[in-house]
Order: structure tokens, then C-alpha cells, then sequence
């Protein structure tokens, strides 16, 4: 489906991603873990086409410069240079780290305003699913975002995404500071999301072991740089890998 080969991203002189490939099969949910400042973020910047869109303006800006190289297939055509609005009606939508959801606006407002791709009937249906898949949603939606939990918060997020019909959805951390319990109800949640509307997903998380038994093949980044990747069976098989990414001796 989705295949990132030889990425750098350059921010001036500092080497944000170096030589990054990775990629993602149709069905299938793809980890990437990582500490702070591993890449992770720009890497879903990068194939989401996000990063074009910021390398863009800091040039017209005059500000930081921002080169981004290598190639990135998608459904077997190159994107690399596509803007990410070309890349989401393609299919390719990011949920972006912390949330991102519009605080002023209702839970409603927010989710049709995801739905800007779609065509009625999907909006109608997808809405129907993102209440289903978190039933909380449904009680709250004529909170306004900014009064939702950070739980709520990040379901909602997700459930934005949805709306916008994607082939391909980029979660970027989104267990991110939310409690054991709610990082379950989201862990099970996109199980069912692949499971049930076939979508593929690449997660990205600094702590692994909350995702780890969903993910089908996973990559581990230090300092932007991919250093391991592996089945989920291969990595638990790996007693440093367990033990620095998934808190386990």
C-alpha cells in the first residue's frame, strides 16, 4: 500500500530523519516507536505531506530551511512531491499529536467538519460508526471540544479522521499522556477500526507496550535513524528491545 524509502529531512543543518524506510501492507496496522525527539513526528509530516506544506512556507517566509529527500509510494504511485490535500483525497489522513481538535467547536462540528470529503451518504454512515466505535461521543455531542477530557479529546480526534474517509490513517502518538484505562479503550478501538472498515494504520508511540499486541510489523527509531524493524514476535523475541521499549525483563 505504502512504502517510504531512504527519507532525510534536513532543518537547516540538524538531521531530522536519516535514511528512514519504512512500509505498510493493505489490512495491516504498522508500529513505529521511538523516545522523544526520535523522528516520529516528522516522519508522519513527511508521508501525510504535511512537511512539503511547512517546508513551503518557511521558504516563502524566509525562515528555516527545510530539505526533504528520498521517495514515497503509495497504492503504486510516487507522492513525494504531492500536496497533502491531494494525498488526503487519495486516502492518506493524519491524526495528529495532541489532539489538534477545534476547541471551540462542538463534537458534532468537529466531526462533519472531517467529513469535508466525503459525500453525504459516507458522512452519514461514517458518523453512525465513529458513535459506535466510541460510544461516548455520542452522549457529548454538543460539547464543546475544549470542554471534553483528554480521553474524549483524542477519541475525537480520531473519529475527525475517520470522517474523512481514509485508506491509509497516520495515528501520531495518540495515547499521549491519557490514562491505562482510556490507552486500552484506544488500543482496542483501532484494532477494531482495521478489523472492521479494513483500514490500514501506521502508530506511532514512544511506549510501546500499550500497542504492541495490535501491531503487525513494527520499526524502532533513535535519533532518526531506523535501527530494528520487525514482527511484533520478533521484537518480544529481542531481550533489549524488550526490555528499552516495552518495559519488560
Amino acid at each position: 500500500m505504502l512504502e517510504a524509502r531512504q527519507l532525510m529531512v534536513f532543518y537547516e543543518n540538524m538531521l531530522a530523519l536519516n535514511n528512514v524506510s519504512i512500509r505498510c501492507e493493505e489490512n495491516q496496522i504498522v508500529g513505529v516507536f521511538g523516545a522523544n525527539s526520535a523522528g516520529k513526528s516528522t516522519l508522519m509530516y513527511t508521508l501525510s505531506g504535511i512537511m512539503e506544506d511547512i517546508r513551503k512556507k518557511e521558504e516563502m517566509a524566509g525562515g528555516e530551511r527545510i530539505s526533504v529527500l528520498g521517495d514515497i509510494t503509495y497504492l503504486g504511485e510516487g507522492i513525494m512531491g504531492m500536496k497533502p490535500s491531494k494525498r488526503a483525497k487519495k486516502g492518506i489522513v493524519l491524526c495528529p499529536e495532541r489532539r489538534r481538535i477545534f476547541k471551540e467547536c462542538s463534537v458534532l462540528e468537529n466531526l462533519r467538519i472531517g467529513g469535508y470529503l466525503a459525500t453525504p451518504a459516507q458522512a452519514k454512515d461514517t458518523l453512525e460508526y465513529v458513535f459506535n466505535v466510541f460510544p461516548a461521543l455520542q452522549k457529548l455531542q454538543k460539547r464543546i471540544g475544549g470542554f471534553l477530557s483528554g480521553g474524549e479529546q483524542q477519541m475525537l480526534a480520531i473519529g475527525r479522521a475517520l470522517m474523512a474517509q481514509p485508506k491509509l490513517l497516520l495515528l501520531d502518538e495518540p495515547l499521549l499522556g491519557l490514562s491505562p484505562l482510556i490507552q486500552a479503550v484506544l488500543v482496542r478501538a483501532t484494532r477494531e477500526i482495521r478489523d472492521e472498515m479494513g483500514i490500514s494504520i501506521i502508530v506511532t508511540e514512544q511506549y510501546a507496550r500499550p500497542v504492541l499486541p495490535i501491531v503487525d510489523y513494527a520499526f524502532i527509531l533513535e535519533n532518526g535513524t531506523a535501527v530494528l524493524e520487525g514482527t511484533r514476535d520478533e521484537l518480544m523475541d529481542n531481550p533489549d528491545i524488550r526490555s528499552a521499549y516495552f518495559g519488560i525483563k
